[in-house]
């Protein structure tokens, strides 16, 4: 039987993030407060799924779900607290639900009991509140006598004695005039609560609505790439794939960022609720000791953040200016090249990880900043431990960072160097030979030798003309099985290795190469990766 709370998550509206009211079942099987999706699909001006975003080719005609309805209210019973009954202190026989509590006589009271204090004048003075369990908490503990004054010097409920003792000089006031002033002030922090939900509700909409209209943007532009890619030659259709995919892709990032800005919104507004709820209890208690009591927390500021500069960004053009690079693919080859590799550079670098070096790996004639972050080869063979993971031959280091499935991507800065190699290699590879990074196997690298450039690979190596970067971004895709390396301060598309399979872990590989009598001492630097 599923716990009563996972059975609490079952029976909420995904909207209001309450219990089902009046629940409705759309098309793809979702449930919905009926009055709560009405009103999402008139702000949205849109008919669809909001759980799962389906869009039905009509508005279909909601009945409310009988069963689900009589699910929620035997839960609302079920749920319900049993309201704790305080029996009379007097009752002898069959015990009578008290109605009033003295704290003069500290016993609580049935009808038929009470009624002396109503008469006896002598019973009359005795002060009379709702009938509570806790009663020794309304009574002062030293003098055994009601708290019926309130000292604002130490912000605690004293008795009458307490005022000629310790609290002789102090500034006292009747309970009930302290009660009061605190109720009227938690008038303005409910008002400024019902404000708050108000705000983030309004936020909600918003957030919605950008969407939507992004949404309707995204198409629009999507046909109208569309129309215009199928007048270009064949040799453009690459160019349209990889725009419409970064489009799709920038969708999806804009529609997975409203769905976080909306649940972090619903979350506080859940939180405020059950702020108001409490607010709007202690508002028309007339436990004023209580109120007192609880008063610092329910007066406290609720944690929440400023919403008024947050929002969606619902212009296409804002994230990809689609129309300026189709007008510069019907000019020239060269210029659509140029674009899509600034394009493509930017699209990979959203799957930038932090790489570190690992010393366990690196062979021991090269240099690790404390970082992890730069590698240079010293000129002294360092005293290190035997480890099965070091490169014992070969002046290299790999990454701590294995990767086995998904992107990812890197950059490292090698300016001022003019020998290095860079790339992936897989986990099995030998690290206790020498590795003839010209014949390549398990590797999947760009290197520079003596001002030279090339790619190299498993069944691969191509020299590179005018390669000549000083910052080289690696970006894989291992379902894909492909490598890609790229010129990041030009912002351009190096090479791209492709039609790879690999079936273990790939970890980053660095390779400072020697040194040249110091014209290759620079180090290799791990960079922080900063798209713009």
């Amino acid at each position: 039987m599923a716990s009563s709370s996972g059975l609490n998550e079952e029976l909420q509206c995904s909207i209001c993030l309450d219990v089902f009211t009046d629940p409705v079942t759309t098309p793809c099987g979702h449930n919905f407060c009926r009055t709560c999706l009405n009103k999402c699909w008139t702000i949205t001006h849109t008919c669809c799924c909001p759980l799962c975003k389906e869009e039905f080719s009509k508005q279909p005609d909601l009945k409310v779900n009988i069963a689900l309805r009589e699910v929620v209210e035997h839960f609302k019973q079920q749920s319900s607290p049993a309201e704790s009954e305080v029996l009379c202190d007097i009752c002898e026989d069959r015990k009578q639900k008290a109605v009033k509590s003295c704290l003069t006589c500290q016993s609580s009271y049935c009808e038929n009991h009470l009624e002396p204090h109503y008469r006896v004048p002598r019973l009359k003075k005795h002060t009379l509140i709702s009938a509570v369990e806790n009663l020794e908490d309304y009574i002062c503990p030293k003098h055994e006598r009601p708290l019926e004054l309130f000292c604002r010097d130490d912000q605690m409920c004293v008795c009458l004695f307490c005022t000629e003792g310790e609290h002789q000089s102090h500034n006292t006031v009747p309970i009930e005039q302290e009660s009061q002033q605190k109720k009227n002030q938690l008038v303005k922090t409910q008002t400024d609560v019902q404000q708050m939900i108000q705000d983030r509700m309004k936020k909600i909409q918003e957030i919605q609505h950008s969407v939507q209209l992004r949404k309707r943007n995204t198409e629009k532009e999507k046909s109208s790439s569309v129309e215009l890619f199928n007048g270009l030659i064949r040799s453009f259709e690459r160019c349209q794939s990889d725009l419409l995919k970064m489009m799709e892709e920038q969708q999806k990032a804009a529609e997975k960022q409203a769905e976080d800005l909306i649940k972090e919104l619903q979350q506080e507004i859940t939180e405020l609720k059950s702020r108001n709820t409490e607010l709007e209890k202690h508002m028309h208690s007339e436990d004023h000791l209580h109120l007192i009591q609880v008063y610092p927390s329910l007066s406290s500021s609720v944690n929440t953040k400023s919403w008024s500069e947050i929002s969606v960004d619902s212009d296409v053009d804002a994230l990809l200016p689609l129309h300026r690079a189709l007008t510069i693919l019907r000019k020239t080859q060269e210029t659509i090249h140029e674009n899509i590799s600034q394009t493509g550079l930017k699209s990979v670098q959203q799957y930038a990880v932090d790489v570190t070096l690992d010393p366990d790996t690196a062979n021991p004639f090269l240099i690790l900043s404390d970082d992890g972050k730069q590698v240079s080869l010293g000129d002294v063979e360092r005293n290190v431990p035997e480890n099965p993971k070091r490169f014992d031959e070969t002046a290299c280091v790999l990454g701590k960072q294995g990767f086995s499935r998904g992107r990812f991507y890197y950059e490292v800065q090698v300016q001022g160097k003019t020998d290095w190699v860079i790339g992936v290699v897989k986990e099995s590879i030998n690290r206790k030979e020498d590795i003839d990074e010209m014949n390549l196997n398990g590797l999947w690298v760009i290197m520079s030798f003596e001002d030279q450039y090339a790619v190299g690979s498993n069944s691969i190596f191509m020299v590179l003309p005018n390669a000549n970067p000083e910052k080289v971004g690696v970006f894989v895709d291992y379902e894909e099985g492909s490598v890609s390396f790229y010129n990041v301060d030009a912002r351009s598309h190096i090479y791209t290795v492709t039609a790879q399979t690999f079936t273990e872990t790939l970890y980053p590989y660095f390779s400072p190469r020697n040194n040249n009598d110091g014209k290759n001492s620079d180090a290799m630097i791990i960079t922080p990766v900063c798209s713009i």
